[in-house]
């Protein structure tokens, strides 16, 4: 007779995030929405910024705005699946929350400062007004503003997100989610 075999440590974790139906929901219900809408506000808010908002026509100043708003949601989506990878992430209810948001960050800025940087110096596919606050990094100035937008933005919406998620009962019955 074969001895029976216990389970493993690896058996009883939850599944991993990317075939968790929950996980998917979150980020797709909750997290994109929200990053959405607030990249949308701040997208608004930073034209004073940037030279289009008196070199161009209101049409192709609201074509920039949902241009580039739906471009963050997907740099934003696409870093969230960067941190979970990273994190080695299981369902959203065991997410090391702080640790997600710290790995999402680093994509987004990575490839925002790189973005500006196409955009500004090699290509001028736009220009910074007199009123965006620059950093010289490397002999390149930097926009403030798009950099801060990644600082502040995943986390805040990762953050509502998860309010939102944690106050919803979980199976079981109980919020779940436990700050870690």
């Amino acid at each position: 007779m074969m001895p029976m075999r216990t389970p493993t440590a690896f058996a009883q974790q939850p599944r991993p995030w990317y075939r968790d139906r929950a996980t998917w929901n979150f980020i797709a219900i909750r997290y994109v929405l929200l990053l959405g809408a607030l990249n949308l506000l701040w997208e608004i808010a930073q034209l004073p910024f940037y030279t289009l908002w008196e070199e161009r026509q209101p049409s192709f100043i609201a074509y920039a705005v949902v241009h580039c708003t739906l471009g963050d949601v997907a740099i934003g989506t696409l870093a969230l699946l960067i941190a979970l990878i990273a994190t080695r992430a299981r369902a959203v209810e065991t997410w090391r929350w702080r640790q997600v948001a710290l790995f999402l960050i680093i994509p987004a800025v990575g490839y925002t400062a790189l973005s500006e940087w196409i955009n500004t110096v090699a290509r001028g596919s736009w220009a910074y007004s007199a009123l965006m606050p620059v950093v010289n990094l490397g002999g390149f100035e930097f926009g403030l503003s798009p950099l801060f937008q990644w600082l502040v933005i995943p986390p805040v919406a990762l953050w509502l997100a998860r309010i939102h998620f944690s106050s919803r009962p979980q199976e079981g019955g109980a919020a779940t989610n436990k700050a870690r």
